[in-house]
């Protein structure tokens, strides 16, 4: 069993070591890839934002079905809404911070929104 072991551990070390091995750096890119990226990203946050509408008109149909039904029964249901597909179309109209631009990112470092522990508190 111990013959066994050493061409595995020598095959595992080989296989380590080209594993290991560092890749070229990737050419820079010229113009139009960048312009390419730049569109890819762009359709990509189209998509994003598609998807999140959506949901979100998906999930207000779910909730009106539930609440007629309930209603059917006889049962009062109040329903605690988050946001609604036509609050998801203002905010992606707005750009908010889920719709794939940076508005929504804190203007504030960490320090001075006070989001760091009190030195004296911390052990």
């Amino acid at each position: 069993m111990t013959r066994l072991h050493v061409p595995l551990l020598m095959a595992a070390l080989l296989g380590a070591g080209i594993a290991i091995a560092k890749l070229p750096a990737p050419p820079p890119m010229d113009d139009a890839a960048k312009a390419a990226a730049e569109d890819k990203k762009a359709k990509e946050a189209a998509a994003a934002d598609q998807g999140k509408l959506q949901q979100a008109k998906a999930e207000d149909r779910v909730a009106a079905k539930y609440i007629a039904d309930q209603k059917a029964k006889g049962v009062t249901v109040t329903p605690q809404m988050g946001p609604t597909a036509a609050a998801v179309a203002a905010s992606i109209a707005a750009g908010s911070p889920g719709s794939g631009t940076n508005k929504g990112v804190a203007s504030q470092p960490l320090e001075k929104a006070q989001a760091h522990s009190d030195p004296k508190t911390v052990r």
